[in-house]
């Protein structure tokens, strides 16, 4: 299920890449799985095409589908990589969220990122 933010600043069609990526990577949608066609996603979303073909070119390119002239489109080979490097993502923005809830600065943030990525800090 696609839903989009349109009051968001995300482009809608970074919100339909991440809506497919986070469905391939979490096994909603499985290899071979077929893909609304440009004109029927389109239409149902109630935007434009072009903004539809832009997130499956950019799904293509990045290996989460691939496409079959005349046939469509297809959800792609997703590995268990793919999957924890998707789920820490996530995990990742969850906490910067709470980070900025906490009324951490993007300084203090991104100071405590540089730590942990060199092993200062330990979990």
């Amino acid at each position: 299920m696609i839903l989009l933010d349109y009051t968001s600043r995300q482009p809608i069609y970074e919100q339909l890449y991440n809506s497919f990526a986070k469905m391939a990577a979490l096994g909603v949608m499985h290899k071979g799985e077929q893909l609304p066609s440009v004109r029927v996603l389109a239409q149902s979303l109630g935007i434009n095409p072009n903004t539809v073909q832009k997130a499956y070119q950019l799904l293509e390119r990045d290996g989460i589908i691939y496409s079959i002239p005349g046939k469509g489109s297809f959800i792609g080979e997703t590995s268990h990589l793919e999957r924890e490097r998707f789920e820490a993502a996530e995990e990742l923005k969850k906490a910067i969220e709470r980070a900025q809830k906490a009324s951490l600065t993007h300084e203090e943030i991104r100071g405590l990122v540089e730590e942990t990525l060199k092993g200062g800090l330990s979990s």
